[in-house]
């Protein structure tokens, strides 16, 4: 029982700190890409962002994303995010 409970221990710290907030992702802007191929609202890293090859989207521009120019992606204090114009 005491080595099962070391075990759970162990796998909660590792992924805690795998998955820490603080870990940067980028150091500039060009670090980051759209999440999405189509109307976009969340930024990530460039090894991470989706294949939109053959892809068509809506010429849609939908509120809350970046098309038509509503906003662009930045890498902010090491994490890419969505910076939407106000």
């Amino acid at each position: 029982m005491k080595k099962c409970f070391m075990f759970s221990f162990i796998l909660l710290f590792v992924f805690l700190v795998s998955c820490s907030p603080s870990e940067k992702v980028c150091s500039v802007d060009t670090d980051c890409v759209q999440a999405t191929c189509c109307h976009p609202s969340a930024a990530v890293p460039k090894e991470a962002g989706p294949d939109c090859a053959g892809q068509f989207c809506t010429q849609e521009c939908m509120p809350g994303t970046i098309d038509c120019g509503q906003g662009e992606i930045k890498c902010l204090e090491g994490s890419c995010q969505v910076v939407l114009n106000e």
